[in-house]
């Protein structure tokens, strides 16, 4: 879940302008903040008050009535819409304050994937009193889905089980990657396309091209259970 939190966001937000505004100048002043800003976290948050860099990718003005602006945002994980509405205003000269917000992206999750707690409990039910794991399969996604973002590097079947009791993943183990570079997450998967462990990178990936042996990635959280691919390693000991 900690991988999928800290990947990309993206919101609507209703922003209240404290004056009359010209359009032009609003639509300016917003642009400015596309890019990397500098943001320090508001008084009611729960972090520690420093400034931090944050990226914000696009900002996009759908609606504007009256004093009222709606706005699509899509930033960095961390990134405060309230604050971010607070120094439109305040560049704007009159103030503004954040009216309502609703996340509608987060990573590769858009509102398409949302279930209720009521579809997810009657799944629940038929399943396990009627047998019916249909409802539930509709609500379920694949593990793998979840690491469509990060880069992946597919594993020979024998390296398989030694990963997931832990192993370091070596040059000899890789069948095949995708770009990527030293400390970036990355998705370990079977031929088949099974996860197996999401790592950090511990070399870039042009330097893989070359290696013969070495460690190419330490796995951070190991997701495939024990024994599932057949040992082909010696445990000592």
């Amino acid at each position: 879940m900690s991988y999928i939190s800290s990947s990309g966001k993206e919101y609507v937000c209703l922003v209240q302008v404290h004056c009359d505004f010209n359009i032009g100048e609003l639509k300016q002043i917003i642009s400015k903040f596309i890019g990397t800003i500098y943001q320090k976290p508001p008084v009611r948050s729960s972090v520690k008050r420093r400034t931090r860099k944050k990226k914000i990718y696009d900002i996009e003005i759908l609606d504007i009535d009256n004093r009222f602006v709606l706005l699509r945002i899509s930033s960095d994980p961390g990134t405060y819409m309230r604050k971010l509405c607070h120094d439109f205003g305040v560049i704007l000269g009159c103030g503004a304050h954040m009216r309502e917000l609703r996340r509608i992206r987060s990573g590769i999750f858009t509102e398409k994937n949302l279930v209720t707690l009521q579809e997810i409990s009657e799944a629940l039910y038929m399943w396990k009193n009627c047998k019916d794991e249909s409802d539930l399969r509709k609500i379920l996604l694949p593990m793998e889905y979840a690491t469509c973002g990060m880069p992946k590097i597919l594993i020979d079947d024998n390296a398989v089980d030694a990963i997931s009791y832990g192993a370091m993943l070596t040059a000899p183990g890789i069948v095949a990657y995708q770009s990527f570079r030293v400390k970036d997450t990355v998705a370990i998967l079977t031929l088949k396309g099974e996860l197996v462990a999401i790592g950090e990178a511990d070399v870039d990936s042009q330097k893989l091209v070359d290696m013969k042996k070495g460690v190419v990635v330490k796995p951070k959280r190991v997701l495939m259970p024990r024994d599932i691919y057949p040992r082909s390693w010696k445990k000592h000991g």
